[in-house]
């Protein structure tokens, strides 16, 4: 009798002390450096909060950011803005960074990461008021992943993407 392969767990959890933060390699240098070495220090000044996702508590098989964000409704597309509130600044979620272990990869992480720092930034513009989330995707694969999921580019800004809240809700009406 084969003994099937168990597929882990993930969770996803607030970056800490306990996690391997030196051996996360996704590929790209920055976003590696950031989490190797910038992360804890933007938890600390309250800059970003990380979150990880992790099969054991330990090892970061994704991460992602989010802080708070203003955003110019002068640079958004006319269609989007008559539905924005009727300030020239409204408040934002910025989701600053999203990336995946090159060890990890293929197993739809990306999508978990990034449904769950959408539900998060929902759950927390009940309590302080955020109109959208933004992001800033690395490159064109990025900005693609973004636009599956309804991200909708800032064309004063490249490869700067938003998705308005009410979308965002919309994706867990059937959650709540």
């Amino acid at each position: 009798m084969t003994k099937e392969r168990e597929e882990p767990h993930f969770v996803i959890e607030p970056l800490g002390a306990k996690h391997d933060r030196a051996a996360f390699s996704c590929g790209n240098q920055q976003l590696d450096s950031y989490l190797q070495k910038q992360a804890g220090q933007d938890l600390k000044k309250r800059a970003a909060v990380p979150f990880v996702i992790t099969p054991d508590h330990r090892t970061i098989a994704g991460f992602y950011t989010l802080s708070q964000y203003a955003v110019d409704l002068g640079g958004l597309p006319e269609d989007i803005r008559k539905k924005m509130p009727k300030y020239p600044i409204v408040s934002a979620t910025l989701l600053g960074r999203l990336a995946v272990s090159e060890r990890f990869r293929d197993q739809g992480l990306g999508k978990m990461l990034l449904m769950d720092a959408l539900h998060r930034a929902l759950q927390s513009s009940e309590q302080i008021a955020s109109a959208a989330v933004v992001v800033d995707a690395k490159d064109e694969q990025a900005v693609a992943f973004y636009r599956k999921y309804g991200f909708i580019d800032l064309p004063k800004i490249e490869r700067r993407l938003f998705l308005p809240m009410g979308t965002v809700a919309q994706l867990f009406s059937g959650d709540e």
